[in-house]
């Protein structure tokens, strides 16, 4: 990979819509180059996927909170959080907890409501995000233009 790669990485992880003809224009390739570098930027595994970035707060979600859960019952516990809406994120650790969760419910009530569901599966500590100053960055930062 090198600088032309990361500069179509850097544009595509802000706009993803961008056209392969205006990512050219901002990389200074041609229209079937860029496509040509991003096809085996895609092809390789560099791009994974394409996504949307949905408001939470717009479709209900305005509570976020991280729960940092201990099970002795890992398989089942995962079954649970791939059926649970609630879950956004779901990352194995080491340490005291086995994962870490990221929860996005309606409210205070919704969070107490999934706990709920989840004292059959071990043991958890909740933290309650109370903003999210820097909800994502980008892994690439910005380039040298070409």
């Amino acid at each position: 990979m090198d600088q032309i790669d990361t500069n179509i990485l850097f544009h595509l992880q802000n706009q993803a819509r961008l056209s392969m003809t205006e990512l050219g224009k901002l990389v200074g390739l041609s229209q079937p180059a860029v496509t040509e570098r991003v096809k085996r930027l895609e092809e390789s595994g560099v791009i994974e996927e394409y996504r949307t970035i949905i408001s939470p707060q717009k479709i209900g979600r305005s509570s976020t909170s991280y729960l940092l859960f201990r099970t002795r019952d890992c398989h089942a516990f995962l079954d649970f959080c791939r059926s649970s809406p609630e879950v956004i994120e779901c990352h194995r650790m080491s340490g005291e907890h086995n994962y870490l969760l990221k929860i996005m419910t309606d409210s205070i009530a919704g969070l107490e409501a999934f706990g709920d569901r989840c004292d059959q599966y071990g043991t958890y500590t909740t933290l309650i995000a109370m903003s999210s100053p820097i909800a994502t960055k980008n892994l690439i930062e910005g380039t040298n233009a070409v």
